[in-house]
């Protein structure tokens, strides 16, 4: 683009250099603004005889048309594109959602080029209107061939963000404690609610047990057949590995299990094993505090059913510090 500053009578349809103020300070226009008549005229009145503008030249494309571009070809799902200043377009949930990211195909884009995106995290839970993505171009304008590339790149590879609705997701429960399964029970139900509630849910199946490999079979297979979205058992003991009761009950279910110990802190035992579908996650202390744990990162691509492999747990250790 060229800047050049010119009589303001010939400014019309010409995109401002900078931000107009009043002589009081209060914003009159913005940079980036594209002049209509009704703005000439005003600025006139403002007492303005010259304006510092520029304009499109052959081969590009407005900062707002790119980012309109980008923002519409890299995401699905439940998210809606909203136009905003200063060469930006935003997406937001159109209804409760977990976000899915590729980071790779993120990093690739805004290394090369000058149109940059900034999202949400990976799995994170959204409400419906929350802002889970912004696009920003370089000020003014985007070489058209450039943003070409990007939406070829985004075309072949995409989507880059996906808001997976969460939708009526059921959830069951189960407790167990080597002694009790009702004293688990009592320790972590209240921590359950206050967890879930984060997500506009509860659990909608609860069984408690003694925490034996044949009990727990017997309760698991109670709550398979209710067939949830999501099992969630909470135990008072820390398992040493898959080859506990927990794991064990598991594989004699015919769950496959998926991973064993995450890189997060709090919540580094979980086991995440699936029967078909149904995903069966032991977090073992994980509900003793409603403070941020492991839980609090699986469970929403979880409830919007998307299939957590182990190699996206491993992933989490990048901000896997909690607390």
């Amino acid at each position: 683009m060229r800047a050049q500053t010119i009589d303001v009578r010939q400014a019309h349809g010409r995109v401002l250099c900078c931000t107009i103020f009043r002589p009081g300070g209060k914003k009159l226009l913005s940079k980036g603004h594209v002049l209509s008549a009704e703005d000439v005229q005003l600025l006139e009145t403002e007492g303005l005889r010259t304006v510092w503008v520029t304009e499109l030249e052959e081969g590009e494309v407005s900062e707002d048309e790119a980012v309109l571009q980008v923002a519409t070809a890299m995401a699905c799902g439940s998210a809606e594109v909203r136009p905003a200043a200063g060469g930006r377009a935003n997406l937001h949930a159109t209804e409760d959602s977990c976000v899915l990211v590729d980071d790779e195909l993120l990093r690739q884009i805004n290394c090369t080029s000058s149109v940059v995106i900034a999202t949400a995290a990976n799995f994170s839970f959204a409400r419906a209107g929350d802002r889970i993505a912004t696009v920003k171009s370089a000020p003014f304008a985007v070489s058209k061939q450039e943003l070409e590339v990007i939406l070829g790149t985004l075309g072949e590879r995409g989507p880059l963000l996906q808001a997976r609705p969460v939708r009526n997701p059921s959830l069951a429960i189960l407790y167990s404690d080597h002694y009790d399964g009702e004293r688990a029970r009592m320790m972590f139900e209240p921590i359950v609610r206050q967890r879930m509630a984060r997500f506009g849910i509860q659990p909608r199946y609860r069984l408690s047990c003694t925490e034996t490999e044949t009990e727990v079979v017997k309760s698991l297979g109670h709550l398979l057949r209710m067939n949830p979205d999501v099992v969630l058992v909470a135990s008072t003991t820390a398992p040493a590995g898959p080859e506990d009761v927990i794991g064990r009950a598991m594989q004699r279910l015919g769950a496959h299990l998926e991973r064993y110990l995450a890189p997060v802190e709090p919540g580094n035992l979980l086991l995440l094993g699936y029967r078909d579908s149904v995903p069966i996650v032991s977090a073992p202390g994980c509900f003793r505090s409603a403070k941020p744990n492991v839980v609090d990162l699986v469970l929403p691509p979880l409830l919007a059913r998307y299939r957590v492999s182990g190699w996206e747990i491993a992933c989490l250790g990048h901000g896997g510090l909690l607390s």
